[in-house]
């Protein structure tokens, strides 16, 4: 066996339990405290040789609990707030999705009551994409016939949007 192997087991055999204790005590969580410690345990290997001996053998040991505890909270916190922002993001998006839904059936419902002309105007302006200049010449009249019906169509659609002694 190995020195190396050796003062690992020795440093385990001596400080696990306080390693534990400590880990429960920065995490308030026993199971995290548990995988921490795991961590730490098998980290010992590869942080055994910066092991300088300036400092007890328990200073450096905590130094090494402290900085794992500090890397795990912060993935942890990492994690928190990507959930908490793809929660808020789902929530945001579903509720442009509930009012863009609301805005189609509102537009659909008021066009059910507009004059024909106005409807039609507004079907090929708003659906068709249609510049106001086209929508003239493919209904035949002049373009600022159609810049008329739409200024209209616009004050009609927020009086029933906003009936009069509402707020918007």
């Amino acid at each position: 066996m190995s020195q190396v192997s050796v003062d690992i087991s020795q440093i385990l055999d001596a400080h696990y339990d306080a390693i534990f204790a400590f880990s429960v005590r920065a995490l308030g969580c026993r199971q995290e405290a548990e995988d921490l410690t795991q961590d730490v345990c098998l980290s010992l290997s590869e942080k055994l040789p910066e092991f300088r001996g300036d400092a007890k053998v328990t200073s450096w040991l905590y130094r090494i609990v402290i900085n794992a505890a500090h890397d795990r909270m912060r993935k942890q916190m990492r994690y928190a707030r990507a959930g908490a922002d793809w929660g808020s993001r789902e929530i945001a998006l579903k509720e442009d999705q509930q009012n863009l839904k609301e805005g189609q059936t509102f537009l659909r419902e008021a066009m059910m009551r507009m004059d024909p002309s106005d409807r039609i105007t507004l079907a090929l302006v708003v659906t068709g994409g249609f510049s106001q200049a086209e929508v003239a010449e493919i209904l035949d009249v002049a373009p600022g016939t159609v810049a008329w019906r739409m200024s209209e169509i616009k004050k009609n659609l927020a009086s029933m949007a906003c009936p009069q002694g509402e707020v918007a």
